[in-house]
């Protein structure tokens, strides 16, 4: 760690000169949609934990909504005091005495119904209190400087339909100071939850009406226009903390930059507006302190960057990997700090990329320890075998980082490259199934018939030309295939896996099919390693049918009873057999007049023709509904 020293006389300087000063730092209002008419109005208040008064700790302020159109007053809400924290340093270690800031919250659930909060202007919130820090360095008369707390938001019906918006959070407090001469940067960048537009801008905090003379009373919100603050001498809204370059924000990202040029306590304002479809409907503010200050001298860390098994080291913007399947993907980093007990750590940040990342396969943080003979500190970075640019050129920042105060320095290599992927032929799956019907938009399972209480079995095998690992699996869709009897087992390995199915179907499993017209099993071939699988499938219909089901039913149509011992009888022994709760009725014969002459509900009937010649109708049923039906003819 690299400490601040010399701090002492500058922290005397900046003591504050009237304890009773209420010493704000700065903070912003909130506005979220919970659900109807709900919203949570919220004040965000920073405060001086160090010199500010703790009798200026309010328990509650007031908050007013206005028309922004008219400036007419809709309401004044009571926010009470709900949390009391401290705001964090990026680094703790690098915390100083004279800088800790509590983040107070107000905060209250509001209604803004469609009836109130109609007009196409818009609204806005306001809140008033006073006073500033007494020490700050950019303004006129800071002691007695209030501010104003204010946020923009739409009305909540537009064209006839409820407009729901939540305003920007803009994130996190600042915690930290910066070092005179260094660059300072920190996120200001916000989150929108309805996905809106955010743009960022620095603008003249606002003073408003509130007064050193109201003392600790917070006053009642006034309507605008807000006064803002003055400005010291040569300083305005963009050029508010002087330097090389003076404070700003990138008007995309919220990102702050500054190197101040100047030791002291600044105050600025920051803008977050949003925008929806290309129009702005809201904004918020959020106006900060900066502590400037003299820091030890902190030299930039530095990296070097090699191709594995390569002596030349990459030359950023100017050289370009090019990661082959097979071929070594990985980085050698060699990174080193000229200052004594320095701790590095290497990340990386994708810059046009997301996905997949390269990862460190050795350690990314160590100290560097001797001064003048800097130790040198190695990590290697490794692209993932299925990473593939698809013919672009992605690039990844390599970044070291000491642990400087205030904020870390760093080193950065642009990395370019370009990566393909091994080719991967598809694994072959083959059955002693029947063949698969020829391939269609839908294609439809192969349907095979599996006679009740007999056994069978197929194989299965799959095969891949390049050596993946297979694995062979078959499930039932919708059911499990243990339920049914079935049996699945596989040998997997690499290459090559087999796989043997087997089922004796019983009548318990024909109930459980029901009329689902069979049960359906996928069987799967997986293959691992390979950067982009290709599984294969066959999906079968079984059905099941009775021993007997396919002999054709062809009963006689002509019976000679003349006691020749020669068709002497009308038998039908090759009716359909009963297939488990699916049992034969019985049968029913009838002369050409409709008049029934022979019943029997035994499969084995036999009919002698009652001794009366001519044609006979016969009707043959069962249990599930089949009916059978045809003539005979009886000749004596």
């Amino acid at each position: 760690m690299k400490p601040l020293r010399s701090l002492g006389l500058l922290l005397l300087l900046l003591l504050p000169l009237v304890a009773s000063a209420t010493h704000i730092v700065g903070g912003e209002l909130d506005l979220q949609y919970k659900s109807g008419s709900t919203y949570t109005l919220s004040l965000n208040l920073y405060f001086d934990a160090i010199n500010g008064d703790p009798l200026a700790l309010d328990q509650s302020l007031v908050a007013s909504i206005f028309v922004k159109a008219t400036n007419q007053r809709v309401v004044n809400v009571t926010l009470p005091l709900t949390s009391n924290t401290f705001v964090q340093y990026t680094n703790p270690a690098c915390a100083v005495g004279s800088l800790s800031t509590r983040k107070l919250v107000y905060t209250k659930e509001i209604t803004l119904d469609a009836a109130t909060y109609a007009n196409a202007g818009g609204y806005y919130v306001a809140v008033e209190r006073c006073c500033r820090n007494i020490t700050i360095s950019n303004i006129i008369n800071p002691g007695g400087a209030a501010q104003t707390f204010y946020l923009e938001f739409p009305a909540v019906v537009r064209n006839g339909a409820a407009f729901i918006d939540s305003t920007p959070r803009i994130f996190p407090p600042l915690g930290d100071y910066a070092c005179r001469g260094e660059l300072f940067y920190y996120d200001f960048g916000g989150q929108d939850v309805d996905g809106d537009s955010l743009a960022y801008d620095m603008v003249t905090p606002l003073n408003g009406h509130a007064t050193a003379a109201v003392g600790n009373n917070a006053p009642l919100p006034s309507a605008a226009p807000y006064a803002p603050i003055t400005w010291s001498q040569g300083l305005s809204a963009a050029n508010q903390i002087p330097g090389t370059p003076a404070l700003g924000i990138d008007a995309r990202t919220g990102r702050l930059t500054v190197r101040a040029s100047s030791l002291g306590l600044f105050v600025f304002g920051v803008r977050c507006a949003e925008y929806r479809k290309g129009v702005k409907i809201g904004e918020t503010r959020r106006d900060f302190q900066l502590y400037v200050l003299n820091c030890p001298t902190n030299v930039a860390p530095r990296l070097q960057v090699r191709a594995a098994n390569s002596a030349a080291l990459y030359r950023p913007g100017r050289d370009t990997l090019r990661l082959l399947p097979g071929g070594n993907r990985c980085l050698t980093i060699r990174y080193t700090d000229s200052d004594p007990n320095s701790v590095l750590t290497m990340s990386t940040r994708p810059v046009n990329f997301t996905v997949p990342a390269p990862t460190f396969t050795t350690s990314i943080s160590g100290t560097v320890r001797a001064a003048g003979a800097p130790d040198t500190l190695t990590a290697t970075l490794c692209f993932p075998d299925c990473s593939d640019t698809k013919g672009k050129v992605y690039l990844l920042d390599l970044i070291v980082a000491d642990n400087g105060c205030s904020l870390p320095k760093h080193d950065t290599v642009r990395v370019a490259f370009t990566a393909t992927q091994g080719t991967n032929a598809a694994p072959v799956l083959s059955s002693s199934f029947p063949p698969a019907p020829a391939p269609t938009v839908d294609a439809a399972p192969t349907v095979v018939r599996v006679t009740l209480g007999q056994r069978y079995t197929a194989t299965l095998t799959g095969t891949d030309a390049d050596r993946n690992a297979l694995a062979l699996a078959a499930v039932g869709e919708g059911f499990d295939l243990a339920s049914m009897g079935m049996q699945f087992t596989a040998q997997n390995g690499a290459g090559l896996a087999n796989g043997t199915f087997a089922w004796e179907p019983t009548c318990a499993a024909v109930a459980a099919i029901g009329t689902s017209n069979g049960l359906v099993v996928h069987f799967k071939l997986t293959e691992t390693g390979p950067c982009v699988p290709l599984p294969q499938e066959r999906a079968i219909r079984f059905e099941v049918v009775p021993v007997a089901e396919l002999t054709a039913f062809r009963p006689p149509n002509v019976i000679t009873p003349n006691g020749d011992g020669q068709n002497d009888f009308l038998r039908m022994p090759d009716l359909p057999v009963d297939f488990c709760d699916n049992k034969f009725a019985g049968i029913k014969i009838f002369s050409r007049w409709g008049q029934q002459v022979f019943a029997s509900s035994e499969r084995g009937f036999q009919w002698g023709g009652q001794g009366v010649g001519g044609l006979y109708y016969y009707l043959a049923t069962y249990t599930d509904g089949r009916k059978f039906k045809g003539w005979v003819e009886v000749i004596p």
